[in-house]
């Protein structure tokens, strides 16, 4: 990678906020209480943080919550200066921190549109151009003359998305964009992300979607606690992710600040797939049809008797269904380094239509549920298409219904 293919360069960023122990709001305060010093801590959330994005690249950053993500994305828009280090970027730049900041929700979609655009960067006449194809995207068209105040939240957030990759810029830095919205519309801005990769665009992805850095980032960055702990092919990162939220926190860390390269989970999680009654692998299906769920597992280490763990969610991060080794009749037994082993379950897929991500863990026994060894949510989803008969429930299982006339009401005796 040479110096004209960079499109952003951090080098040993660091930010500091200053928290006030105390704060006076009001003039009577100050006057009642002159004496009074409102002392102030301060609270490191960038240490030394440097990286390189190649122009065209997709570059995820990701990390559990506080650990500086949202501040390093806001310090390269400019929003935040930095206390040392240096940034620089190369082109047009586009922030998406937040969608549909500028929205006013006393005017119609039509005007908002228009202003929103304008504010992101194009011109007047560009943005009256580009209404008709915002609205088609967002699937608003009639809605146009409605006032957002009126408006749901995932008609909001399918509007505001539409306004952002209509922006022409070099480089893009978008903050969970993806976290909303029906399955449709996420396919939607799925393909608009491809489209804007295949066009060579340039972007920034904060998010905690582990499935999505894996689908779209050439590389990405691990975040934890301010300071860069991983930098590196998406699989890796997004293993140490969930090693720093599932237990091995302190380990990945202490390994991190001696510059090593943090040693594998005991047992970890290798892969998670659906199947259809024929074995094939599959990623849609009918809702309520029967399919298998499979999670592979490897011993680096020698372990007896591990708890493999299975879970499904839905878009809205609701635990739908779950199930364990312990349902078993039998202790799953002694795993030794290099072996593999492999948990399945079977069952028909009785869920309301949408998608659904599947979670594996593994557990050493103990008390409670025991100790998480490796926990992954890396896998593909599958999405639930409607079937002929859909109840409108979270869960919608086989059933039967009956209705019988009972004749004339008899008024009651007394």
């Amino acid at each position: 990678m040479v110096a004209g293919d960079l499109a952003v360069t951090a080098e040993r960023v660091s930010k500091t906020f200053r928290l006030p122990h105390e704060r006076t709001h009001t003039l009577k305060e100050r006057v009642l209480h002159p004496r009074r010093r409102s002392g102030t801590e301060q609270f490191q959330v960038l240490q030394d943080v440097s990286f390189e994005v190649a122009s065209g690249e997709f570059f995820g950053i990701v990390g559990r919550n506080g650990s500086g993500k949202s501040t390093l994305l806001k310090c390269l828009a400019g929003i935040y200066g930095v206390d040392s280090g240096e940034i620089r970027v190369a082109g047009r730049l586009s922030p998406f921190i937040e969608l549909g900041v500028g929205f006013n929700p006393d005017l119609t979609a039509r005007e908002n549109v228009v202003i929103n655009a304008v504010m992101l960067g194009l011109s007047p006449a560009e943005a009256r151009r580009s209404f008709d194809e915002v609205i088609a995207f967002a699937e608003l068209e009639e809605f146009v003359d409605l006032k957002l105040k009126n408006y749901s939240s995932g008609m909001h957030v399918r509007l505001a998305f539409a306004v952002m990759v209509q922006v022409d810029a070099d480089v893009l830095l978008i903050d969970e964009v993806l976290a909303v919205g029906d399955v449709a519309f996420q396919q939607k801005c799925y393909d608009e992300f491809e489209r804007m990769q295949n066009e060579g665009r340039t972007i920034l992805f904060v998010t905690h979607a582990m499935p999505l850095v894996e689908r779209f980032c050439h590389r990405a960055m691990l975040l934890e606690r301010g300071k860069m702990i991983s930098l590196g092919e998406p699989g890796e990162v997004t293993r140490l992710y969930n090693e720093v939220n599932f237990g091995r926190g302190q380990q990945v860390m202490a390994a991190a600040e001696a510059g090593q390269v943090p040693a594998a989970a005991p047992v970890e999680v290798v892969d998670v797939w659906f199947e259809s009654p024929d074995g094939s692998r599959i990623e849609t299906a009918v809702q309520g049809a029967d399919a298998r769920l499979l999670v592979e597992i490897q011993a680096n280490a020698e372990v007896d008797d591990p708890i493999v763990s299975l879970e499904l969610q839905n878009e809205a991060d609701i635990r739908v269904f779950a199930t364990n080794t312990n349902w078993l009749e039998r202790a799953t037994g002694r795993l030794r380094a290099g072996e593999r082993a492999r948990f399945s379950v079977s069952l028909a897929l009785s869920f309301a239509p949408g998608r659904y991500s599947p979670i594996a863990s593994v557990l050493r026994p103990g008390a409670g549920i025991g100790e998480i060894l490796d926990r992954s949510a890396n896998f593909p989803a599958i999405v639930l298409e409607r079937g002929e008969r859909v109840g409108g429930g979270l869960l919608d299982p086989p059933h039967e219904v009956e209705f019988e006339k009972l004749g004339a009401a008899q008024e009651s005796r007394r």
